[in-house]
């Protein structure tokens, strides 16, 4: 079984409201049909904000994506690549530093190169 796996919404969940409500629905779940421990979800939008945020916030681009989706991730992966990080609980903060550093230009033009490709 492959490690991990995509569910992209191009035309759906285009409010971040209605959006979360998926993810909520989407980890109760996994979580009802005894996956929790063996998966992890994760949730990227385009509109992505974080708790006691600020919209413009270049933080925020570390989980915005070009349309709304779920990242299903195998637990197991995840720890066997975390093996080789020193510190791994510090990745979010090392990923919001370096957003901040490169600022709110930066890392609009680095998700919306993905629109190119």
């Amino acid at each position: 079984m492959l490690p991990f796996t995509f569910l992209i919404f191009p035309g759906s969940f285009k409010q971040f409201d209605e959006y979360l409500d998926m993810v909520a629905l989407a980890e109760k779940l996994v979580k009802q049909h005894g996956y929790e421990g063996i998966y992890q979800l994760a949730s990227f939008h385009p509109l992505y904000l974080f708790a006691d945020s600020s919209p413009d916030d270049p933080a925020n681009y570390t989980n915005r994506s070009v349309y709304p989706m779920l990242h299903l991730l195998r637990e197991e992966s995840i720890d066997k690549a975390l093996a080789h990080y020193d510190k791994p609980e510090n990745i979010p903060v090392r990923n919001i530093s370096f957003a901040r550093e490169k600022g709110l230009v930066y890392m609009k033009m680095l998700r919306d190169a993905c629109l190119k490709i």
